[in-house]
């Protein structure tokens, strides 16, 4: 029988055996309410008295008897029942609980109602909301119930509102009564407090004690009630989902066990168990990889109900969610309470987080008297079919044994089936948005199952980050699992050295400490990229260098990545290849993974499918006939390598009998590195390229680069920091080389017409945005050469290289979509400086934090000689602020809303300009007046404001009396110094006042020879 969402207090009482004379004194004595809330009728006299008496005894004798009726419970579903009933029968008795301790000013048995009075409370179609509401309490149809991902003191919380509803209710029925019309004004206030404040809370305190003593009765009551402070005492890390099968396993004794397929099916699960991690080929000789039941420690997660705005996908919907340790009990939790049964639970994580070897864990860990799980990789059934039909070939690849589902779950002896659906995301990724819909089809199967008597759990595993590209059904609650912290990694580490301690001392190899993983635990914090450091580490201790030596984070991946990639090669054909030929058959390797590296960047996403992967291979290097060796494979044998490399994820589905696939690697830096290698390989290789005559200039054949780099900037500042760790790598010689040619590559491609790769489409790009993203990479290499290098260098031969810079700066911004533009920026910082002859700018890899660009020198923008130029102007500020406007970019509309009012009263100062002299910078009037208005408020020192009245006075003085901004900008400037004059020096106010009413056609105007008479408030 499957857990009825609706379950009404007779239901209840009847589910727990109450007794039935006593059940319909109840409904008697509740005016036949019971029996109103499922279609029957009463004679509408409500007896509280006798309602409050038979709740009471019909409420114990149900929490005495529910462990003899839990003990005969045939199967899960039934037992589910019960304890909901329960809990059902606990809420309406902690409230009459309440009610007969409250300290009333009238008795209860004093409470009659007529007829009317009783149709408002039971809910009758003509008695108005109130009575419904209160009717259904009474039946506790809409009471909170506690549930695993719910805090307890949550479930408290609300619950005490629930009472604070009933009780309302309650006094709406008492104040229609004789009784209290008879009280005084004082005895009405005393018992509103009492009804509407204390039942409440006490109501609340009688069922946390109510449910304590159920916990002690059913073990299911404590995993519901998940409890914060009892969360942050358990530190220690568990192993393999081991609390699960105990916690389950003591209430599930007189269950009836598994039969025929079921039985075969828990027995193929629990087999898993005691299989390595890994495949045992991918470690070094004489390296085990340990089993499963022994290696795999219970993650930390969160967990929260999907509802309003937002969604598991993103990183701030889930930042207020605490960090939770008690996997096993809430997946206990989970998998009985009553809410479980209507929509799945969607675990998340990153790829390598290990959500697949949760579900073959789980599997195993779940006892068979009980409970059917059903694995079902869903990159390994037909993606067309409808789940059921997908269940049945998971269950035939599992056994070998064909059966319908409904056999199935009749031969398992009473156990709930609990679905365990792994890879949903393998699903979306390959076939794109056909299944975005997958989870609301399991609610539905569910439900459907839940008509049949068959009530069904169900588990969704998918990567976090395509968790928004599916509708949700309602009642979905995700959790994701989260990275491993420190004791979670030194626990697996002393698993990781105790399963090898022979084969390490056989070697002569050291076990792995945790000082040679603390520097990396970024990457160790993923258990499948633990695992692979674990395994480079045996090959021969390459992460324990000290010093000098010491890897940085570029020189791991190189050693990890090279070694697994020898390894692999060696396998195919062990000891037949001299070590140059392993080297370079490793080489190629890795160069197929950096294409596939590309392809996922060149996309903009972190995978990439295999019909893409094609595609990019047959464009950059040709499809040959027959199979082939070495970096030009066919696509065949480049999925055979690929799938070798078990840091490189492969999804997959069957759809219409084609297997669909996409590749990710299991960390996005793994993409990261190998990008930047390839790219530094294939602009390195430039300088072997030799011209068929050394007459004249020749153009460089960039092609592969071109193809390679036009496609998405290399601006991410992981990218970044790789790539300045590989080019200190490069001799300083062939360093300066490569820059040089590189800055040659730049000029020449702005010219480039053709297209050497056509049929190489990662994305549809203009050509226009093609040439600007590769002149973009091509001056970041150039920078991680060269460390930094002038407008000059960049442009020689340009007549002003600066505006050079500029134009090319604007193509790369087109290029770029806005947060690629952002990204690219803040990669970089200039530097202006001035030449004997001319103004000059460095560029350079911004480092360290972002920090205030440096004050610009108009002398230096507008090229005026310097120190001897005193005052200048432009008339073009109203043509600034038009092309900012056509321009209607976000970032130039920001500006542009922020100057809108200098612009509008003050605009010509803004191309107003005044040098000090004596090597200072030259400012325009706007900067300084907009200096002034701001800095006197905000702390600028006396001698900084004093310079700035000065300067800003002597411009004003300076513009023809026709000058439209004289006016208002000298009336700005005397009142900022009426503010800012008292806070000078008075002898430095004195002198600027002097040198204001000095100044020709302005100073008696604004200074008189008095200080203006302005009215000071008094002090209060």
């Amino acid at each position: 029988m499957g857990v009825r969402r609706l379950l009404s207090l007779s239901d209840a009482l009847v589910l727990l055996g109450g007794d039935p004379p006593a059940v319909a004194a109840l409904d008697r004595a509740l005016g036949g309410a019971l029996n109103a809330a499922t279609g029957g009728l009463g004679d509408g006299l409500l007896r509280v008295a006798d309602a409050r008496g038979s709740v009471l005894g019909l409420g114990r004798d149900a929490v005495r008897g529910l462990g003899r009726r839990l003990g005969r419970a045939p199967g899960r579903a039934e037992r589910t029942d019960l304890l909901h009933a329960a809990h059902t029968v606990i809420v309406v008795v902690a409230w009459f609980r309440a009610l007969e301790e409250s300290d009333l000013p009238f008795r209860i048995d004093d409470l009659e109602l007529t007829r009317a009075e009783q149709l408002a409370l039971a809910g009758a179609p003509q008695a108005g909301p109130r009575g419904t509401a209160f009717a259904h309490a009474l039946a506790a149809v809409d009471a909170p119930h506690p549930a695993p991902h719910r805090p307890f003191e949550d479930v408290t919380t609300e619950l005490r509102r629930w009472y604070g509803g009933l009780s309302e209710r309650f006094v709406v029925f008492a104040e229609g009564l004789r009784v209290w019309a008879d009280l005084t004004e004082s005895d009405r206030s005393t018992a509103l407090c009492v009804l509407t404040t204390r039942l409440p809370d006490t109501s609340v305190r009688h069922y946390t004690d109510l449910y304590a003593q159920l916990a002690q009765l059913a073990p299911e009551f404590g995993f519901w009630a998940a409890r914060v402070e009892h969360q942050a005492t358990r530190d220690r890390v568990r192993t393999a989902l081991a609390g699960v099968e105990e916690l389950l396993s003591a209430s599930a004794h007189t269950m009836r066990p598994p039969t025929d397929v079921a039985a075969a099916l828990a027995r193929s699960y629990e087999a898993a168990l005691t299989r390595p991690v890994l495949d045992a080929s991918t470690a070094p000789d004489g390296i085990s990889v340990p089993a499963l039941q022994d290696m795999y420690l219970d993650p930390d997660f969160r967990v929260r109900a999907v509802a309003g705005t937002g969604g598991p996908a993103s990183e701030s919907w889930w930042e207020e969610v605490p960090v939770r340790r008690d996997l096993t009990d809430y997946l206990a939790g989970a998998l009985t309470s009553p809410g479980g049964a209507g929509s799945p639970l969607l675990v998340l994580g990153q790829p390598g987080a290990g959500k697949s070897v949760l579900t073959r864990i789980l599997a195993a860990r779940l006892p068979s008297a009980g409970f059917l799980p059903v694995r079902v990789p869903l990159r390994d059934v037909r993606a067309e079919d409808d789940l059921q039909e997908q269940l049945e070939q998971a269950v035939r690849a599992a056994t070998g044994e064909r059966v319908t589902w409904p056999e199935l779950v009749r031969s398992a002896g009473g156990g709930v089936p609990v679905l365990l659906l792994d890879g949903f995301d393998e699903l979306l990724q390959t076939t794109g948005v056909h299944h975005s819909d997958f989870l609301v089809r399991v609610a539905r199967f569910q439900q459907r199952e839940a008509d049949q008597g068959r009530p069904v759990r169900a588990l969704v595993t998918s990567r976090t980050a395509v968790a928004d590209r599916t509708r949700y059904p309602e009642g979905l609650v995700a959790l994701r699992l989260e990275p491993f912290r420190p004791a979670q990694i030194r626990r697996w580490l002393e698993l990781w050295n105790d399963a090898n301690a022979n084969g390490f001392a056989a070697l002569g190899r050291q076990p792995l400490p945790w000082a040679a993983i603390a520097r990396r635990e970024a990457l160790a914090a993923q258990p499948l990229l633990l695992t692979m450091m674990a395994l480079y580490d045996a090959t021969g201790n390459g992460l324990r260098r000290d010093g000098d030596d010491l890897l940085d984070e570029a020189e791991l991946y190189e050693e990890l990545l090279t070694s697994f990639a020898h390894r692999e090669v060696d396998k195919t054909a062990p000891g037949a290849l001299p070590e140059h030929g392993l080297a370079e058959r490793a080489e190629q390797e890795l160069q197929r993974l950096s294409l596939v590296a590309f392809a996922q960047l060149n996309r903009r996403r972190q995978w990439v499918s295999a019909a893409e992967l094609d595609e990019d291979l047959t464009a950059l290097l040709g499809r040959r006939s027959t199979a082939a060796s070495g970096f030009r494979a066919p696509l065949g044998a480049a999925e055979e390598a690929l799938g070798r490399f078990f840091f490189v994820q492969r999804a997959q589905s069957v759809r219409d009998g084609r297997m669909l696939s996409t590749y990710e690697f299991l960390h996005a830096t793994f993409g990261e590195y190998l990008v930047v290698r390839l790219a530094l390989h294939v602009l390195t290789s430039l300088l072997t390229d030799r011209p068929a005559l050394s007459l004249g200039t020749s153009r460089v054949d960039d092609d592969l680069a071109y193809a390679l780099l036009s496609y998405a900037p290399l601006s991410s500042r992981q990218i970044l920091r790789f790539g300045g760790s590989m080019v200190r790598r490069i001799p300083d010689g062939e360093r300066e080389r490569l820059g040089r040619l590189l800055v040659r590559v730049f000029h020449q491609h702005t010219t480039r017409t053709d297209d050497p790769h056509p049929a190489y489409r990662p994305a549809v790009l203009r050509t226009s945005s093609r040439h600007g993203i590769y002149g973009a990479n091509l001056v970041l290499v150039v920078l991680l050469l060269t460390g930094g290098i002038t407008a000059e260098a960049l442009f020689p031969g340009s007549a002003d290289p600066v505006s050079a810079w500029h134009r090319h700066a604007l193509l790369w911004r087109s290029s770029f979509d806005e947060q690629q533009w952002t990204d690219f920026a803040l990669s970089l910082s200039v530097h202006r400086s001035r030449t004997e002859n001319d103004r000059s700018m460095e560029v350079r890899l911004r480092a360290g934090e972002l920090r205030p660009p440096e004050p610009l020198d108009m002398h230096w923008l507008f090229r005026t000689p310097g120190p001897g130029v005193a005052f200048w102007s432009r008339t073009y500020w109203d043509e600034l602020w038009h092309k900012m406007d056509v321009s209607s970019g976000t970032n130039d509309s920001v500006v542009r809303h922020a100057m809108d009012p200098v612009m509008e009263w003050l605009g010509p100062t803004v191309t107003i300009f005044t040098g000090s002299g004596e090597g200072q910078p030259a400012t325009s009037l706007a900067h300084d007046l907009l200096r002034l208005t701001i800095g006197g408020s905000v702390g600028l020192s006396a001698d900084e404001l004093t310079g700035l009245y000065l300067r800003a006075a002597g411009t004003l003085a300076r513009l023809p009396e026709d000058s439209p901004v004289v006016e208002p900008a000298t009336r700005l400037l005397a009142d900022m110094f009426d503010r800012d004059g008292p806070a000078l020096p008075e002898d430095t106010a004195a002198n600027l006042r002097d040198h204001f009413r000095s100044l020709p056609r302005l100073g008696e105007r604004f200074w008189p020879l008095d200080p203006p008479d302005r009215a000071v408030p008094e002090q209060h």
